[in-house]
């Protein structure tokens, strides 16, 4: 579908968001190379609303391309949190893809409630995946299932949110024509 698509680089060495990122670009460039590169999302490491943790992502993916010379496409992840008027809090991800012309995509996903005793813990100032470790009396969330594995019983895990993210976000060059 993607000739052209040889190389993409996330913004990211976290093995969950790199897996998600491939899980979809080899569907659409079945030998492109996609490798991890840690760069700052230029955002707190617990982005709060979805502005704030799109701009993350778009950090993210801005600078992994400027630091891989011979990638197509920078990709950026971002997961965060947002604070409902009621005082209850949802958890939200976004992934943006750019590529050397400065074309973007953002493509969003991953609202779901979080328990109250979660959100007590962001609000004293944790990341979800520290309190979600706490809560859920384990280790390696961020890295592993997420939130999102441990809040559905392992029916959904943070690769498998993020994947759809990443379609999304490729949207500009799969569909161009829709797009110019």
């Amino acid at each position: 579908m993607l000739p052209w698509l040889h190389r993409a680089v996330v913004g990211s060495t976290n093995p969950v968001k790199i897996a998600a990122a491939r899980a979809i670009l080899v569907r659409i460039a079945p030998r492109v190379e996609i490798t991890g590169l840690a760069v700052p999302s230029g955002v707190p490491d617990q982005p709060f609303g979805d502005e704030e943790t799109q701009a993350g992502a778009r950090q993210r993916a801005r600078a992994a391309l400027e630091r891989a010379p011979g990638a197509q496409l920078g990709i950026g992840l971002e997961g965060g949190v947002v604070a409902l008027p009621n005082g209850e809090f949802r958890s939200c991800a976004w992934a943006v893809v750019v590529d050397r012309d400065g074309r973007e995509g953002l493509g969003g996903s991953l609202s779901m409630p979080l328990p109250t005793r979660v959100a007590d813990r962001l609000r004293a100032g944790e990341e979800l995946g520290d309190a979600m470790d706490a809560e859920a009396r384990t280790t390696g969330t961020k890295q592993g299932k997420g939130a999102v594995g441990i809040l559905t019983a392992g029916l959904v895990d943070r690769q498998q949110a993020y994947e759809p993210m990443v379609a999304y976000a490729m949207a500009p060059w799969l569909a161009p024509e829709l797009f110019a």
